[in-house]
């Protein structure tokens, strides 16, 4: 079973569409996050949850 840390982050109502949408394709990009889950409040903010998997190196054994 793969093992994720998690990021939250809130994007204030005065965001676009666009550049909430440009804010989340960076941090996919370049901090290798993927979208876990985006809650859409009525008043126009965004919660955001993303995830990365974490990649555990064995030690190697001589």
């Amino acid at each position: 079973m793969p093992e994720y840390e998690f990021r939250e982050m809130y994007v204030p109502r005065g965001v676009s569409r666009k550049d909430a949408a440009r804010l989340l394709t960076d941090e996919a990009e370049y901090g290798h996050w993927e979208l876990d889950r985006l809650r859409l409040y009525p008043d126009g903010s965004r919660r955001v949850r993303l995830r990365r998997r974490i990649i555990r190196q064995l030690r190697a054994t001589w």
